[in-house]
């Protein structure tokens, strides 16, 4: 708003910049609104006419140049209505805001009345649109037409009847509706209107409604009525801040107060009203919507009511500041508005007598509709909710029942899933279920110590009525009370008792909204001052000067987001992690930055102030980092602000007085608005002292800003530049309201393409710049940034941008989510296609291959259908817009979502038939372009849908590949297997015999870990020697291979009829070579045929790791599983990897007890590091027994005795799972129970090892045994938890 007062001249003073009269020109006559979408089956005093500005004063100001067109719109946004005498001509009263391109603001003010029509050229038009409305309706009232009105028509037929019986004394015995010049009287609307610069909402009301009761009063008012129009344009200056402000209507005073410069913003709105209005629950969750940026739509009969919640919402804000399109009031003839890709907040007038479930809107996936008069709310899906949301709406309560304002209106908040109307009311009654609402507020709430004229006129004839008085007196005493004769008798009393104080109600009522306004906002304000208390640590300051922060300002980071959320109590994260990604929140941070290089913007300002203060309280240090509530501290003190400045009055404005103008002219005449003397209104007062003050101020301004000038010669150039920057990333700043021209409409659109575009480049490099920092990482560069939450988010956001694309020029709308829609019309047209190609097996894809072993999966074929089916049979999404999220979460994990969306949009055709010229989806360049962004998502990889759809059931097809030269292809034993993944294992199940390939559903086991391979031995050929086991997940595509290359079988290799074999993602074929400039690091594989069989065996095929190797290996092991712990849980992977597979821990110690293994032709059999460990155990239990370690010490003993237990507890499971598999299990176990360190000492001392090992062998190195073992004393720190696939079987 600042932007509105840079200016010169006494401009910012002003209390009011222009007074406005809009209604009926005589002189054009009648001319129907095309724009508003006329329909003519209504009555003629139903139709909407265009209404002209028929006066204002000034003419025009330069610091704010009259927008006429915008004006005339939101003074009357239905155009001219007009009513007869039989018809209700109550006064309304709205207001509106313009907001202009740079962002600042004006508010208008509008008292609606009705005048009666003498002009007889508008009485004859009238009556002539409805005799020929009557022949008509008359002609297609037979019953055989009847039927075929469309439904837009019957429904506003349906409106205009409702209307009509709404109407007090419609007869029977006349036409309603109609108008006869020669019986009835015509009347029209006309507006009075004031534009100022900032919302003082009350005071406008009460001078508006002076001047129209001055109007209709039977006497003439005091002064002409030009002296007051003349006194609150010039003569009534804006209260300065933190003072008040007495100024004179034409009967009463009116006093207005601003609050201080370290006081929350000026909001004059009732708040309160909001709150009753929606229910404190459902008002908190539209506020978390406004919040995250979401698209808001506000819906009510009354302009009041949506201005009211939108400014309402916007001033709970605090510090920070909505940044799109802003329109609490959307004329009719600009509904194409609600199209915009953008998020917005508009309000929407609701036709009397329709329904939510009639209203077509362009796009609903990310969409909050509220609607007002039914007090219910419908939010998007996936919503996260606003931190300590409970104890907020507490707090709040309890404020309002201070005031005696009831909380529970509002129906409960609905999720979007289906169209309808609120809960328990049926669609064809809004208007009866409004007048209960207004009863019940009646009852309840209290809050309205101002009656309207019609309940006390109620009321009198209630009291004088006898029979009533009587049967009121029995209900009494039978205990029945009779709900809203109470309710009225008690509002006037109250009434009347403040009326006998030293204020009027009216006064009493605005002090009483000034102070709960206050405290509200003080209450949303504290939640801010608690959550982002630390925010400035967090603030990147990396530009030496303005200049060049300006210059780099899209390539810098100016927050800390990963630490700052590592910071935050892990309740707020779902809800911190998207606001920080808000405009919003990124303005507020470049505000912050821009302090450093000029003034603080005045919501910093306050804010900041507020921290500090908290600091020198230390009221956040204890509670740094904890999620408990903290209620508002300074309620109290901030009322009795606001209530000192009330009561005590700081300024007094000039009374109105006489002008010096020609006398007769704008006689008085009782119900007419005169034309007023605009040669007295056009200029301002050349003597009166308040003008020369502020004329000397005004002197002295000037210099001081001349001075400045004079310091700072690059002011134009600093501005210009602080333009750019607070228009960055902004879609688009605020659409013209007034110029409705094609072109502009063209240019607007063109706007809304660029803006699509743009985002869409920035979300995907910040999706990519964060994904490739955490890789980096995995690769050992840099710092870890992005965590699991805010992967999400930014999924989340990419998902909304596509909504909003699809959305964008859609000619019909069907379901809520564009994209889905489109993709169901798109498979409508390919299923013949499809059907064709199913019975030729040709795949899409070319058949490349990457190695022989994938040769046995079959490969999955590249089908955007075939993903959609996925989708459609999860039975837990309910939504389009959650199938929709859920297949663009699929194709980007399975690297297909550009080149799917692709293949959607080259049915040009189909797009031809759902879109506008205009849209997105058909500028040709455009849309190349932001494929070619979502490409660039294809070299890192996602694993978004995995890991977010937890429950489903997956298809999974196991294929096991047998090394067919050495051994039998199929067994005559009965195979099992058991598939384990990070969420979980598939459970043993039967492979029948002689099949290689199978098939089985399972809950989502996530990124897959192990493997656990078996047979009973059963039969002849009960040997099986396995190469490897490959495992697809048939959704996504994701196909892990598990090595192998050991024997199955007793009395060959070591024996094992059971193996777990450890899992390596596969690369899809053809890859390598698709542009990947990252990959994501395999994860480590099982061991390898190269630790085949036996020690002969690996010394026969010449492989023997140096003791360097060795050495470095068992560091390197370790160092991989402290910094598995050191990353985020959500971002580990699987630890069973790093003990298990190759370069894992049990790979490394295993080397370790092989070097300087004898030769097995000593021994003339095959020997396994577990001989040599039970042989170990063999010579230490002896050793017990003959009491040789009766001498040891306590602890060793102890550990002896452990080594022993554990030994024979895997010697005696009933898994046959081979010597290499009992050590590593023995290994595994150690690790987790921090025995290791202690185990090996003991082996090493053992007598055995002279006899097994040669000289040279590590493990008779001193020194090298005594650093391994301080090498794997530090994994003493880490809980490990090991696979239940590995210790299956064991109870130790």
């Amino acid at each position: 708003m600042s932007g509105s007062f840079s200016v010169s001249g006494s401009a910012p003073c002003r209390f009011a910049h222009y007074f406005v009269v809009c209604g009926i020109d005589t002189e054009t006559g009648l001319e129907p609104d095309e724009l508003a979408g006329e329909n003519f089956e209504q009555s003629p005093l139903k139709r909407t006419f265009k209404s002209k500005v028929l006066a204002r004063y000034p003419e025009n100001l330069e610091w704010n140049p009259f927008d006429q067109d915008a004006v005339n719109m939101l003074c009357m946004p239905k155009g001219l209505s007009f009513r007869t005498q039989a018809d209700q001509r109550t006064p309304q009263f709205h207001s509106f805001i313009i907001t202009r391109e740079d962002g600042s603001r004006t508010y208008g003010f509008v008292h609606t009345f009705y005048e009666e029509v003498t002009s007889p050229q508008i009485c004859s038009a009238m009556q002539t649109l409805t005799q020929m409305h009557n022949a008509e309706s008359t002609s297609a009232n037979t019953p055989s037409s009847s039927s075929s009105s469309s439904s837009s028509s019957s429904m506003d037929s349906l409106a205009s009847s409702l209307d009509e019986a709404d109407s007090p004394t419609s007869s029977s015995s006349r036409r309603a509706g109609s108008y006869d010049s020669s019986r009835d009287t015509l009347y029209v609307s006309k507006a009075l209107c004031l534009i100022t610069p900032m919302p003082f909402m009350h005071a406008c009301r009460r001078f508006l409604s002076q001047m129209h009761r001055a109007v209709t009063a039977a006497t003439a008012p005091p002064l002409p009525l030009e002296s007051y129009v003349h006194n609150i344009l010039y003569e009534v200056p804006l209260p300065a801040p933190g003072r008040s402000l007495k100024f004179h209507g034409v009967y009463e005073p009116i006093v207005c107060q601003r609050p201080g410069l370290g006081e929350l913003q000026l909001a004059d709105f009732p708040l309160a009203e909001a709150f009753s209005l929606l229910g404190v629950e459902n008002l908190v969750q539209v506020f978390t919507c406004t919040l995250l940026e979401m698209q808001i739509l506000l819906y009510s009969h009354d302009y009041q009511r949506l201005m009211t919640v939108a400014e309402g919402i916007t001033t709970l804000l605090f510090p920070f500041q909505w940044q799109h399109v802003y329109v609490p009031i959307l004329p009719a003839s600009l509904l194409h508005f609600l199209d915009a890709p953008v998020p917005y907040l508009m309000g929407l007038q609701s036709k009397e007598g329709t329904d939510r479930s009639t209203l077509e809107l362009p796009q609903e996936a990310n969409l909050c509709f509220v609607d007002i008069d039914n007090h219910y709310i419908e939010l998007p899906e996936d919503f996260p909710n606003f931190p300590n949301k409970t104890e907020l709406i507490q707090e709040l309560s309890e404020v309002l029942l201070s005031y005696g304002i009831s909380t529970n209106t509002g129906a409960p908040p609905r999720t979007r899933t289906s169209p309808g109307s609120a809960p328990g009311s049926t669609p064809s009654t809004p208007g009866r279920e409004r007048k209960t609402v207004a009863l019940r507020q009646l009852e309840d709430d209290g809050r309205n110590g101002n009656l309207a004229g019609e309940e006390l006129a109620v009321l009198e004839l209630l009291q004088g009525n006898a029979t009533l008085e009587r049967l009121q007196a029995l209900t009494k005493r039978t205990g029945v009370t009779v709900a809203r004769v109470d309710a009225l008798r008690a509002g006037v009393k109250a009434q009347l008792t403040e009326g006998q104080g030293g204020q009027t109600a009216a006064e009493e009522e605005e002090l009483k909204n000034a102070k709960l306004n206050v405290q509200l906002r003080e209450v949303c304000a504290s939640r801010f001052t608690t959550m982002f208390a630390d925010y400035e640590a967090f603030v990147i300051q990396s530009a030496p000067d303005l200049e060049s922060w300006l210059t780099n300002r899209e390539q810098m980071h100016n927050f800390d987001k990963a630490s700052f959320l590592s910071d935050q109590p892990e309740p707020y994260l779902p809800f911190l992690s998207h606001f920080i990604e808000t405009q919003m929140f990124a303005t507020f941070i470049d505000n912050k930055i821009m302090s450093q290089w000029e003034d603080k913007e005045p919501l910093l300002r306050v804010f900041d102030a507020r921290i500090d203060k908290a600091r020198l309280f230390n009221v956040r240090a204890p509670s740094l980092r904890s999620s408990s509530y903290q209620r508002c501290t300074i309620l109290k003190e901030s009322a009795q602000t606001v209530e000192q400045r009330l009561m005590k009055i700081d300024h007094t404005a000039i009374h109105p007085h006489l002008l010096d103008m020609k006398i007769g002219q704008g006689k008085y005449e009782q119900g007419f608005f005169p034309k007023l003397q605009a040669d007295v209104l056009n200029t301002g007062p050349t003597n009166n002292k308040w003008s020369h003050r502020t004329a000397t101020a005004q002197r002295r301004k000037e210099r001081h800003r001349h001075q400045t000038e004079h310091l700072g010669l690059e002011n134009d150039l600093k501005e210009k530049f602080m333009q750019e920057a607070r228009s960055l990333g902004k879609n688009l700043r605020q659409p013209k309201l007034s110029d409705l021209s094609p072109a502009v409409i063209a240019q607007t659109n063109w706007k809304f393409v660029e803006g699509l575009l743009k985002e869409c480049r920035m979300k995907t490099k910040r999706m990519l710049v964060e994904k490739m920092g955490r890789e980096a990482v995995e690769l050992g560069h840099g710092e870890a940034t992005i965590t699991g939450l805010e992967e999400n988010t930014l999924i989340a956001s990419l998902c909304d941008l596509l909504e909003r694309i699809w959305s964008h020029g859609l000619q019909v709308k069907q379901g809520k989510s564009a994209l889905w829609s489109h993709m169901l019309h798109y498979h409508a047209r390919e299923e013949k296609l499809e059907q064709q190609q199913a019975e030729s097996p040709v795949s899409h894809v070319p058949e490349r291959r990457k190695s022989d072993c994938s040769m046995a999966m079959p490969s999955l074929p590249v089908s955007l259908i075939q993903d959609m089916r996925h989708i459609q049979s999860m039975s837990e999404i309910k939504t389009d817009v959650g199938r929709a999220r859920a297949w663009i979460r699929l194709s980007l994990e399975k690297k297909l979502l550009s080149q799917h969306l692709k293949q959607l949009l080259c049915r040009q055709a189909l797009t031809k038939k759902l879109y506008k010229r205009y849209a997105f989806l058909r500028c040709e360049e455009e849309k190349e372009q932001f494929l070619f962004h979502l490409l660039s998502l294809n070299t890192v990889d996602y694993f978004c849908f995995t890991s977010v759809f937890t429950t489903i059931m997956i298809p999974y097809r196991v294929v096991i590949i047998p090394i067919k030269k050495l051994s039998n292809a199929m067994t005559t034993s009965n195979p099992w297997v058991c598939v384990s993944g990070q969420l979980g294992d598939s459970g043993i199940m039967q492979i029948p015999k002689n099949v290689l390939e199978m098939t089985f559903d399972c809950q989502n086991l996530g990124k897959m870990t192990t493997v656990q391979l078996g047979h009973d031995n059963a039969g002849l050929l009960a040997k099986w020697l396995v190469d490897c086991v490959m495992v697809r997940n048939e959704i996504t595509g994701h196909t892990y291979k598990f090595p192998c290359g050991r024997w199955l079988g007793k009395g060959v290799d070591d024996g094992s009829l059971e193996r777990v074999l450890i899992g390596e993602p596969v690369l899809p074929s053809g890859e390598e070579d698709s542009g990947r400039g990252c990959y994501t690091p395999p994860l480590q594989r099982s061991p390898s045929q190269i630790r085949r069989i036996s020690v002969t065996s690996l010394s026969g095929r010449g492989y023997k790791p140096t003791s360097a190797q060795i050495q470095e290996a068992i560091g390197e092991a370790v160092n991989n599983i402290i910094k598995h712990f050191h990353k985020p849980e959500k971002e580990r992977g699987s630890l069973t990897v790093l003990l298990c597979g190759e370069s894992s821990l049990v790979s490394a110690l295993e080397q370790f007890f092989r070097h300087g293994f004898k030769s097995a032709r000593l021994f003339q059999k095959t020997v396994f590091v577990w001989d040599f460990v039970e042989k170990a155990i063999a010579y230490m239990e002896s050793a017990d027994q003959m009491g040789d370690l009766q001498e040891t010490a306590e602890p060793l003993g102890r550990t002896c005795q452990s080594l022993c237990h554990y030994v024979n507890a895997i010697n005696s499971t009933r898994r046959n799972i081979g010597k290499d598999g009992k050590f590593q299990l023995l290994v595994c176990l150690g690790a987790r129970d921090r025995l290791l360190p202690q185990w090996v000492p003991l082996l090493v001392e053992c007598p055995v090892i002279q006899r097994m090992y040669e000289d040279s062998a590590l493990l008779r190195d001193r020194a090298t045994v005594s650093s391994h073992i301080d090498v794997l004393e530090t994994l003493h720190d880490f809980p490990i938890t090991l696979e239940a696939s590995i210790v299956k079987g064991i109870a130790l």
